[in-house]
């Protein structure tokens, strides 16, 4: 029978813990949890020793389209997302046209309802044509149809501007999800200004340049009292900027991604596969990160999946393009590299990647009883290498290459379709 399933013997999440139990899905919604839970012409999945997770949410992708579809598309880029075990993601506005206008939000949500495998909210842009400066759009006319308002890859340089963005955001239901970058700090800054950048010749990015934007936006939250978000955080300052306003009672949060989780400047090599914006920082800012992990500070893991072309990401780190890809590894390496070493635990993963950004979002609450059947199977014994040709996304830029892990996606299922099934999952 179509969408239904018993997902039978797993590790399953439920109201915050791991319990042995069979998952019921029909009619493209889950229908019970609970042992011998099921319908009996249900496909079955024999689940023992996976985990069964609410699917993984990304509030942070770049697919592209319309506009870039060279370097990824809303087909590629959400295969790429259901591989990795996400049954939700985010598209962020740096496209052509850039969402500014009901208008031009229409070419992006045509190319969605075509062609997306799992569920993609976009975001509206806060200033006309994506600019960072310049006019603000009409926030209340997008607002039904995305999930918050960014200009990232730019920040918002006027302090004016931003304030009034706030205002009028406010009202919307929705928040002010900020790239922060201060454009006059840059000084031509392509990777950390640490001890690689100044032994191997290169322009730096200050750590100021992002934290000094962030201290600012938290001013005017003070001020306005609007919803804000703060994009890909990589300082130890940024992170106790925002640690302060959280305790303050301030309506922020905040996500960081994997790569400055698990990297640092000093595994910085001359190949465009380690360049994005911000950049891979020091070591005290990768500590002060987990410290936010730990602490809750940071509430949830983005990938910023920005797929570009090999020639674009073909010319060392200071002329190739800013940008690396994560869906399809994301899990599998927070997974190997920090829970099985003891630094966070799976629950915590859990809530990281899917919990808090269904919350901080207002996406659907996840793996229950009458919610939609987005659901996520992980073997989480199953060992493989970290091969970038074999990526269903069109990019191929990541640092990872090469690394073994474990956690590996089984089948993702996006309201009980399956938008991804491993060629070694067990059927019944």
């Amino acid at each position: 029978m179509e969408n239904t399933w018993i997902l039978k013997g797993g590790r399953v999440w439920s109201e915050g813990r791991f319990t042995e139990s069979d998952v019921a899905i029909a009619k493209g919604r889950v229908t019970a949890i609970g042992s011998g839970a099921g319908a009996a012409d249900a496909r079955t999945v024999d689940c023992r020793g996976c985990y069964v997770l609410p699917g993984l949410v990304d509030v942070h992708v770049h697919l592209r389209e319309p506009g870039f579809t060279a370097k990824e598309t809303v087909a590629t880029g959400t295969a790429a997302a259901a591989r990795g075990g996400y049954t939700t993601v985010c598209a962020m506005p740096n496209l052509n046209p850039a969402p500014d206008s009901p208008e031009h939000l229409e070419r992006e949500l045509e190319a969605i309802r075509r062609d997306a495998r799992v569920r993609v909210v976009p975001y509206g842009t806060i200033t006309r044509g994506q600019k960072g400066r310049g006019e603000l759009i009409d926030f209340g006319a997008l607002a039904p149809q995305v999930a918050g308002f960014s200009d990232d890859g730019r920040g918002v340089q006027e302090e004016a501007l931003m304030r009034e963005a706030m205002l009028r955001v406010k009202g919307t239901g929705r928040k002010i999800v900020a790239h922060c970058e201060a454009d006059e700090l840059l000084r031509g800054g392509y990777i950390h200004d640490g001890d690689y950048c100044r032994a191997h010749g290169h322009r730096g990015i200050s750590s100021e340049s992002e934290w000094r934007q962030v201290e600012r936006d938290l001013k005017l939250v003070r001020e306005t009292g609007c919803p804000y978000h703060v994009c890909h955080v990589s300082t130890r300052e940024s992170v106790e900027l925002i640690r302060a306003a959280k305790a303050e009672g301030l309506p922020v949060s905040c996500e960081t991604a994997p790569h400055y989780l698990l990297l640092t400047d000093a595994d910085l090599k001359e190949e465009g596969r380690f360049k994005m914006n911000p950049p891979i920082r020091s070591a005290a800012d990768r500590l002060e990160l987990l410290n936010g992990l730990a602490d809750g500070t940071i509430e949830a893991i983005a990938t910023d999946h920005a797929p570009h072309t090999a020639e674009e990401k073909s010319r060392g780190l200071a002329g190739s393009a800013m940008g690396i890809v994560g869906l399809e590894c994301a899990f599998p390496l927070l997974y190997t590299y920090l829970v099985r070493r003891g630094v966070i635990s799976l629950e915590r993963l859990v809530e990281l990647m899917s919990d808090n950004p269904r919350r901080l979002f207002g996406f659907a609450p996840g793996l229950a009883v009458g919610e939609p059947a987005d659901v996520t199977v992980f073997d989480p014994e199953r060992i493989c290498e970290i091969d970038p040709e074999t990526f269903l996304s069109k990019g191929r830029a990541t640092p990872f290459a090469g690394w073994r892990v474990s956690g590996c996606t089984l089948l993702t299922l996006v309201g009980g379709r399956a938008a991804y099934q491993d060629e070694k999952l067990k059927l019944k």
